[in-house]
């Protein structure tokens, strides 16, 4: 196998060699180049040789770096080189099977793709896995590695994902802890399934292979009005939810007892607000290792807010904007902006919770509004001189919702400028103040 060079960067190493656009890399250093996996991790050496194919004809090509962590300038069609490895799972909770009908293509695919938990940061089932690629995780010494466990227990492991290699897959975790991998883990919690006793035993035993297993993450499963032929689930309640809550702090406090005041299972954001409690604070959280989880975005979120508030020159602001935002963060995004109201004299903003019709009521978070939701709830409203919308709910930093309509049809629509923020305290300020 080979994989083919779409551009060589000017003046960079490869360019120097004599390396073409449409070469084929067979071999670095005598290591078969496979994907990106296999080309950065064999390129870490100061002396290269690589084995190319032009055409019918096979090249050898040297190069010496200055560094052996410097790059050699090519670029490929696929950040994976080749086909993306799609899950083999029917999970019970899987959103994807969620969906409705009618959507593009793209919203169907289930990826479980070790490779893209490593550059982008998607989990992994490990029920993918195979021997051959766990050992060359271990030998690349890739970290970290993001799972979605859900479970500790292997029989219940298969019942949820239904899939007769779920229970054994587990083993890997144990291989990466031996290696030395870090691990950040994942539990989709279903109530009455795997939480409860159930939870406490997978904490346990994902905390036996501390420290190598950095975080764990609880999620509340999410539940769609698309659900026709699936398993009957139920969603998160306040007592459910404080109850999970619970179990979590009980752990936390026992593991943090041996290990320096170390807090190492969270339970996300959205439980915090089912149950209605307050979040924890910044301290609790470290380093924020699962943000992408929905674990301390509205902490974080919150203090980067009042850092920037602070920080700001009080001063007249003659300006009214409209904030949309999910259910889930509506009573946080009404605190901050009441207190910017009050620095800024003549500031107005107006948050809208926006109720998801579109997926059903018990979806709540803002990364999965779509656009006709949006046109619906904002269509009679006073919206003023701009409309801000998450960032996050836009399609890989693109200009769709999930339901397709674009950015531009939505201003056109409302006749409005719409901004897309990030989940970010110093943008967020900064885009209610108009960037002034």
């Amino acid at each position: 196998m080979s994989v083919k060079v779409t551009c060589v960067k000017e003046n960079s190493y490869g360019e120097k060699a004599g390396i073409l656009k449409d070469d084929e890399i067979k071999f670095i250093n005598g290591r078969e180049i496979t994907d990106v996996l296999d080309y950065r991790f064999a390129i870490q050496s100061k002396k290269l040789s690589l084995t190319l194919n032009r055409g019918l004809e096979e090249l050898q090509v040297n190069i010496r770096k200055s560094s052996e962590f410097s790059d050699i300038g090519l670029d490929f069609e696929t950040y994976l080189m080749d086909k993306q490895h799609s899950c083999k799972n029917k999970c019970i909770f899987c959103f994807v099977d969620q969906m409705p009908e009618g959507m593009r293509d793209t919203l169907y695919f289930k990826d479980d793709d070790s490779r893209l938990s490593f550059l982008f940061g998607n989990y992994i089932t490990l029920t993918n896995l195979t021997e051959k690629e766990a050992d060359r995780i271990c030998e690349m010494h890739i970290s970290p590695v993001n799972i979605s466990v859900h479970t500790m227990n292997p029989q219940l492991r298969v019942k949820m994902m239904k899939n007769k290699n779920a229970g054994d897959s587990l083993r890997f975790i144990k291989k990466f802890h031996d290696a030395g991998i870090l691990m950040n883990t994942q539990l989709v919690l279903c109530p009455g399934i795997n939480d409860g006793e159930e939870l406490r035993y997978s904490l346990t035993e994902l905390a036996k292979y501390s420290p190598y297993i950095k975080s764990i993450a609880a999620v509340p499963v999410g539940l769609t009005k698309y659900r026709d032929g699936l398993e009957r689930l139920e969603p998160y309640t306040k007592e459910t939810a404080n109850e999970v809550i619970s179990i979590i702090d009980e752990f936390n406090a026992h593991y943090s007892f041996f290990n320096n005041g170390k807090v190492l299972a969270f339970a996300s954001d959205e439980f915090y607000l089912l149950a209605e409690k307050d979040f924890p604070d910044e301290d609790y959280y470290g380093e924020y290792s699962q943000l992408d989880n929905g674990v301390g975005m509205c902490t974080l979120l919150k203090s980067e807010f009042l850092s920037a508030l602070e920080e700001a020159e009080e001063r007249e602001i003659n300006r009214e904007i409209t904030l949309a935002t999910g259910e889930s963060a509506y009573s946080l995004l009404c605190e901050l902006t009441k207190k910017a109201e009050k620095k800024f004299k003549g500031l107005k903003v107006n948050v809208v919770k926006i109720t998801n019709v579109f997926f059903g009521t018990t979806v709540t978070v803002a990364g999965l509004l779509t656009g006709q939701d949006l046109k619906e709830q904002l269509k009679e409203k006073k919206l003023g001189e701009e409309l801000l919308i998450p960032r996050v709910s836009l399609r890989n930093e693109g200009d769709k919702f999930l339901d397709d309509l674009t950015l531009g049809e939505l201003a056109e629509f409302l006749n409005i400028k719409v901004l897309p923020v990030k989940n970010d305290g110093y943008e967020l300020l900064n885009s209610i103040l108009g960037g002034a």
